[in-house]
């Protein structure tokens, strides 16, 4: 460790000093509960559209109290500061891994939103990084935190619900509706749209590429697929105690807008191959009706016993068994609805109080990037095999696709363009 990075090592009472690289949205709201759980201060605020920056400089002094003294386009330049503690790097999709392991060799420690990385190459560099300078990096999966997640694992891991043979992991957003063509154009007025496009190839600048639906393009990210399947799958990984497929197949397509300016999916199905169990992905845009009547979930089938768990609670419904063709049992009591409560927790808080306290005690976080890395390959296979539209096999121990270039070309390294590089 460098003498920088010894000086912050954090004791219980220290303040931690934050910088913020992306003030979009889900930035806004990182930020929002860092400052809240108190003993934090933001130092510095980075995005390359203006606007953003000013948007959350006036939600930190309104809601905080607190002014953040450096604001800039320029990521590196929050990584040079060596009053700033660690950073949360909400950028899009295609910009987290660089900031990532940059921070980490800056002695920095990070949390990164979901998805961590678009390739699996990128999210074991960050693994490394993370491992190589003694960082705590945490990704933004706050289920990991939320009570009723944790109530779930706790059943699970009492044997109650058996030997569990299939799970089920799905998003079904009715919110998300058509998008629009729009025509290639200027970029507004405040915006660095080079520094945004980073190590993406170069392209026009057009809106539907830009805040928020840049997730529905392959050069930036995956999807629905990435999006939700980073939170549902991760799940579904903790429960189950496994990282990654040994393979995958799937079929989807633009079938509820098949005209629009989407390139990814809105309805997609997954069958995940396990040594001991199988599980499906699926997802649809504009419809909010999904399996057990929920948006989105997880679902593992016991022997004993049906677990769901989303956002909003749990419950386990009793298996059935046959005495004989006219009289069904139940296998066992099962479990009623557990209703979380937003009014008394609050996980994504949760998720962000982990985050500091680990930097204090240097232990990993609920959410560590190895684990995280692991739950994303899960994605990344997903969408590798609906691309390719062939059973996709894959090398867990090495991780590596098996003996399929172009899965390989999708999932696993991309080139990055100049002057861009991504060492650890």
């Amino acid at each position: 460790m460098t003498a920088a990075s010894a000086s912050r090592i954090l004791g219980a009472n220290d303040r931690i000093r934050l910088g913020l690289i992306g003030c979009g949205g889900m930035g806004r709201g990182d930020l929002n509960d860092m400052l809240k759980a108190g003993k934090t201060q933001a130092v510095a605020l980075c995005d390359v559209d203006e606007s953003q920056i000013a948007k959350t400089q006036k939600n930190v002094v309104a809601t905080h109290e607190q002014e953040a003294e450096l604001r800039t386009g320029d990521f590196r330049r929050v990584l040079d500061r060596d009053d700033i503690d660690a950073v949360i790097v909400a950028t899009p999709d295609h910009w987290h891994a660089l900031p990532t392991v940059e921070a980490c060799k800056a002695g920095k420690d990070v949390y990164v939103e979901k998805p961590l990385a678009i390739t699996v190459w990128e999210g074991r560099q960050m693994v490394t990084a993370a491992r190589k300078y003694d960082r705590v990096v945490q990704m933004g999966t706050q289920q990991r935190s939320g009570a009723q997640y944790l109530a779930a694992k706790e059943y699970i891991d009492s044997g109650k619900l058996g030997r569990v043979r299939q799970v089920r992991c799905w998003a079904y957003l009715d919110w998300k509706g058509e998008t629009p063509h729009q025509p290639d154009g200027p970029a507004p007025s405040g915006v660095d749209y080079d520094m945004w496009l980073g190590p993406t190839e170069a392209r026009p600048y057009n809106a539907n590429r830009f805040h928020f639906s840049f997730r529905w393009y392959w050069a930036y990210s995956g999807g629905l697929m990435t999006d939700w399947g980073a939170h549902m799958i991760d799940i579904a990984n903790w429960y189950m105690g496994i990282k990654s497929p040994t393979s995958a197949m799937s079929v989807g397509g633009k079938f509820a807008y098949p005209k629009d300016a989407m390139e990814t999916p809105d309805t997609q199905q997954v069958l995940y191959e396990f040594p001991e169990f199988s599980m499906v992905w699926e997802h649809a845009l504009g419809v909010g009706r999904g399996p057990a009547d929920r948006e989105h979930g997880v679902m593992l089938h016991g022997e004993k016993g049906i677990l769901i768990v989303d956002r909003q609670g749990w419950e386990v419904l009793p298996e059935t068994d046959r005495i004989d063709k006219s009289v069904r049992e139940y296998k066992a009591s099962g479990v009623p609805w557990q209703a979380y409560r937003p009014d008394r927790e609050n996980m994504h808080l949760d998720h962000v109080k982990n985050f500091l306290a680990c930097m204090r005690t240097r232990e990993r976080p609920r959410s560590d990037v190895e684990i995280s890395h692991g739950s994303m390959i899960g994605c990344h296979l997903g969408n590798a095999a609906m691309r390719t539209g062939r059973r996709v096999y894959w090398d867990v121990e090495n991780e590596r696709v098996v003996d399929d270039p172009e899965a390989a070309a999708i999932m696993y390294k991309r080139p990055y363009r100049k002057p861009w590089k991504l060492e650890v």
